[in-house]
């Protein structure tokens, strides 16, 4: 068993950048600016954002960690058909820090995350039916899927007849910041380069770099930061000593086999009788 951990690069607080976790959550509680992000992402007009929470928790699992979602948001369907039908959306950033593509599992991710809003919503004793048009949102800074797209977009289709949508009320997204084609609506397209380069060409990338430059003379989220940092390296310290433990437990047990093997060859037990 190797007893390396995975060591965590900390950013000095004012390197923070939109695409890092921390900052993207805390300018995003802008709603106004969230909103105008969100729309630029999907290109098209949406609601008023009703609700706006950011690193919302759902504790559903058994050993009771919480589940964060990055910005969580309700809005107001403009003009539905049903008086005030309302649409959710949650917003992620997504950045690689060294994982393997693989290893982030963002598919399944955003079952799980789907799985979790639809959940809390149910609890609050709507009916199934009232469940919401729901989107997951993935701003990732590399392409999510390698297939050299702008964006991938999925929602619930017939294999028999492709035309055939589903309509269980749920749309997955995935934008591709690493993008650099022409075939990308202008905003979208200035938005992304602005993830890539911190270099702000629009009005939106105007704002949110803004917003960013403010946000790191915030004194409480530089506190926030720093004791999010402390609890993150505790948790790696503990976990390194838990890992350790085990390597420690694994090479006993195979020295005290070794030991084992050699007092019953002595007394002529032959290697093949004894049991791995």
């Amino acid at each position: 068993m190797s007893s390396e951990i995975s060591t965590v690069y900390f950013k000095e607080y004012e390197e923070l950048k939109f695409s890092d976790d921390f900052m993207f959550c805390k300018t995003m509680e802008d709603t106004k600016l969230c909103h105008d992000v969100i729309e630029c992402l999907l290109q098209r007009p949406i609601g008023e954002l009703q609700e706006g929470q950011t690193q919302k928790e759902y504790k559903f699992t058994s050993d009771g960690k919480p589940i964060r979602l990055d910005v969580y948001n309700e809005s107001v369907i403009p003009n539905s058909v049903e008086n005030g039908e309302k649409e959710i959306f949650n917003t992620e950033m997504q950045n690689l820090n060294k994982q393997s593509l693989k290893s982030l599992e963002l598919p399944k991710r955003s079952r799980f995350y789907q799985a979790s809003i639809d959940i809390d919503y149910l609890k609050k004793k709507h009916n199934f039916k009232l469940l919401p048009m729901s989107h997951i949102i993935f701003i990732c800074t590399f392409d999510p899927f390698g297939r050299g797209e702008a964006k991938y977009t999925f929602d619930s289709k017939c294999r028999e007849c492709p035309d055939l949508v589903l309509g269980d009320g749920t749309e997955k997204h995935f934008f591709n910041c690493a993008y650099e084609g022409e075939n990308i609506p202008e905003d979208l397209g200035l938005f992304y380069e602005y993830i890539r380069t911190g270099d702000p060409k629009s009005e939106l990338a105007d704002r949110i770099n803004e917003a960013v430059v403010t946000g790191r003379k915030n004194e409480e989220w530089r506190s926030q930061y720093m004791k999010e940092q402390i609890i993150i390296e505790e948790a790696l310290e503990e976990e390194r000593k838990r890992t350790e433990a085990e390597r420690q437990r694994a090479d006993n047990a195979e020295r005290d086999r070794d030991i084992l093997v050699q007092q019953l060859i002595k007394a002529g037990i032959t290697p093949a009788h004894i049991p791995q």
